[in-house]
């Protein structure tokens, strides 16, 4: 199931769960949001404990029944944890593999010898935009992570100044490039040119992931100088190997999902087509779940029998990386069901019915819009598909290029500011091993000013073309 489909159910599976005003909602909202920060920060509660009681309370003081607020979240966790569990704990295994057969270290020592010292911010970001560009924010995330987090730690580098660029460079793409799900719904919904819009969404993501990713991460690693979290880097496996996979073999695995669904996602545009038989076979072999399962299942050949493993060494592997991921799953999870309370509640259609009446040009009005929602909500895709049907009428009278600036302007503010009602920012906090407020100073941080470049980017170039 991709994110798609899966934030798509938990905006539509329930009916509102309240009719309270929106004066109502939005004090819940707030209330709800604060009772999290606070058990979090002060009491030092589990943040699944704490995203569970934060649940019940936006409920709660929203005036909705306790049973249906108790279905909305565990709705949203369990549709949360189906699109994006399995996604992680295929994740866990690959960087599993890739670190105990030495690939990982293999992959780490070739980056540190081409790419040292300012460069190596640089390479990051690149690596991550290339890896990015077909997949999932998520998968993204679980195939980079352990290539980050060894770089940082062999490399004697700030995890901050590794990590960010990273981070910016998948977030960039999944916001702002198609055939991401949110580009694409909004193309679809404001009738724009696919190829005009990813010409442009390139030109608009190049200046805005530098800005966000290497300039900003200078100062991330000075505001949270933290140290790569040693119960995320596997030791170093591969000295007490007699052999280690080869660079070649290494890379080629890691990328083998990025081909296949880099693959699904040409053949969709070129043969456009769903009853054609190549695009449903894409279809099948492109979806992230297949694509991850394939490189694992590849990964155990070239990279775990290539280091020597035996079947019982294998077996061993793949046991040990799943205990590590529990907490990240149940956390993930638990985002995903205070989100879905959050739209099941009416936070959604709210932001949309006091947004009618603002009069402001439309690209500033579908950017305003989609940050509303995303804030609201904690979802990119909500926000886009949400924004992207409240402006399509808007398009109407527009010309090719500003209609295509009309999908990025919406594709930027669904990336404004993530926090705690974002599945994303538990995963970035558990990975990297961060508090709540480390998280709002780096990551969060960074989305916003990868909303707020693109954003005037985007404005600027409506003034050209």
């Amino acid at each position: 199931m991709t994110r798609l489909s899966v934030e798509m159910l938990a905006a539509d599976a329930v009916e509102p769960i309240t009719s309270a005003g929106h004066a109502q909602l939005g004090i819940a909202v707030l209330a709800g949001i604060a009772v999290i920060v606070l058990l979090i920060t002060q009491f030092k509660l589990h943040a699944f404990l704490a995203l569970t009681i934060g649940s019940l309370a936006l409920g709660a003081f929203a005036g909705a029944p306790l049973d249906k607020t108790i279905v909305s979240f565990t709705t949203g966790l369990g549709t949360t944890v189906a699109g994006v569990g399995v996604l992680i704990a295929l994740g866990a295994i690959l960087g599993k593999l890739l670190a105990d057969s030495g690939g990982a270290d293999q992959i780490v020592d070739t980056i540190l010898a081409k790419a040292g010292g300012r460069s190596m911010p640089w390479a990051m970001v690149l690596i991550a935009s290339v890896i990015g560009l077909p997949l999932f924010f998520e998968v993204g995330i679980v195939l980079l992570i352990p290539v980050v987090l060894m770089v940082a730690k062999r490399g004697n580098y700030s995890l901050m100044r590794i990590g960010i660029p990273a981070l910016a460079g998948l977030s960039v793409m999944h916001g702002l490039i198609p055939p991401h799900p949110g580009p694409l719904v909004a193309i679809d919904a404001v009738k724009a040119n696919l190829g005009l819009t990813l010409a442009l969404g390139v030109l608009v993501a190049i200046p805005t992931v530098i800005i966000a990713g290497p300039v900003f991460s200078k100062y991330a690693a000075r505001w949270v100088d933290v140290p790569a979290p040693d119960r995320m880097i596997p030791t170093r496996a591969s000295e007490d190997l007699d052999k280690r996979p080869g660079f070649g073999a290494t890379l080629a695995t890691m990328l083998l999902p990025v081909v296949l669904m880099l693959s699904k996602a040409l053949v969709d545009i070129i043969v456009d087509d769903p009853t054609h038989m190549a695009q449903r076979v894409f279809d099948v072999i492109g979806s992230p779940l297949i694509a991850l399962l394939t490189a694992v299942i590849v990964g155990m050949f070239t990279l775990g029998r290539a280091a020597g493993f035996t079947k019982d060494r294998l077996a061993t592997t793949v046991e040990k990386s799943l205990a590590p991921i529990a907490g990240i799953l149940l956390i993930v999870g638990a985002g995903g069901g205070f989100k879905a309370t959050l739209i099941d509640s009416g936070v959604g259609q709210m932001i949309l019915d006091i947004s009618k009446d603002w009069s402001i040009p439309a690209l500033l009005l579908a950017w305003l819009i989609a940050v509303a929602i995303r804030l609201a909500t904690g979802s990119a895709t909500v926000a886009t598909i949400s924004a992207a049907g409240l402006v399509a009428p808007l398009a109407a009278d527009m010309s090719t290029a500003h209609t295509s600036l009309l999908v990025l302007a919406i594709g930027a503010g669904s990336l404004f500011f993530s926090h705690v009602n974002d599945a994303g920012f538990w995963l970035v906090k558990e990975y990297f091993g961060l508090n709540v407020g480390q998280t709002i100073k780096t990551w969060s941080v960074m989305e916003t000013i990868i909303s707020v470049v693109a954003g005037g980017l985007i404005l600027l170039l409506s003034l050209v073309i």
